[in-house]
């Protein structure tokens, strides 16, 4: 695991599960520059043993976007290598070795919503508001929302977000797309290890079978997502894991399926 991580950034180990949580409160932790290169480094780096990752905030805000206090005057190419600087940090995540959950609460605002799009399931307390306000602040989005969130929500609900300024709730959130879950406010963070945790037990390879390949399966073209998915479903179905696995179904030793 990354020893050097920004003071903006605390990890703390539950057996096979990371849980990252940002520390910056007093800001209604906006990131930095600091802090997106720390996101990207963790994710780089992340040690093998770990299984899934949660990704938290201290106080009372997932994260209110870009800390728009380190904003400095910027020429067109500096202002594109910025912008690729949070696509490569984002990157990590998505398509990183591992699941990753995001607990929200609070302000899902700009730059946080395109943190909490980069991961794989979204938990939302029911303080939980979304938004992006570059629309309305002569911006336009800059850590990958035009990519992640039209995917989410579709590209009208995008559009109307960042020009009217639009905000949705926890629960109109959940609706559209934007999370997979609505808890109780303080509830968040003990519900995303819960996931983590059984995340943790499944195969590595269905792991990564259902973050990296299931989104290119779902973006081509129908005769080369068949493909694909041939090809993963041999793959994963021919290691010694799944043999494993499905002997222990069909012996009657394998756990049942149950809510969550």
């Amino acid at each position: 695991m990354p020893t050097d991580l920004p003071d903006s950034l605390r990890v703390e180990h539950r057996g096979p599960v990371a849980v990252l949580t940002l520390t910056r409160p007093h800001k209604r932790n906006a990131l930095d520059d600091r802090t997106v290169l720390g996101l990207g480094d963790f994710f780089r780096t992340l040690d093998s043993s770990i299984r899934a990752v949660v990704i938290a905030a201290d106080g009372d805000h997932f994260c209110a976007g870009l800390d728009l206090s380190e904003v400095t005057e910027t020429t067109t190419l500096t202002g594109v290598a910025h912008s690729q600087m949070w696509h490569r940090a984002f990157a990590e995540i998505e398509s990183g070795s591992v699941p990753v959950i995001s607990a929200l609460k609070g302000a899902v605002v700009g730059g946080g919503l395109e943190l909490a799009a980069s991961t794989h399931i979204r938990i939302a307390e029911r303080s939980t508001f979304y938004a992006l306000p570059e629309g309305t602040r002569g911006l336009f989005v800059g850590g990958g929302a035009s990519v992640r969130v039209p995917r989410l929500i579709g590209v009208a609900r995008m559009m109307d977000m960042m020009l009217t300024g639009r905000r949705y709730d926890a629960s109109e959130g959940e609706r559209i797309g934007l999370s997979q879950y609505v808890v109780d406010d303080g509830a968040g963070l003990d519900r995303a290890i819960e996931l983590a945790e059984r995340i943790a037990t499944n195969a590595v390879q269905t792991n990564f079978a259902v973050t990296r390949i299931l989104p290119l399966i779902a973006e081509s073209n129908p005769r080369e997502g068949y493909a694909m998915e041939s090809l993963m479903a041999a793959i994963a179905q021919g290691t010694d894991d799944a043999k494993s696995r499905l002997n222990a179904f069909l012996d009657g030793r394998a756990a049942k399926v149950t809510e969550l």
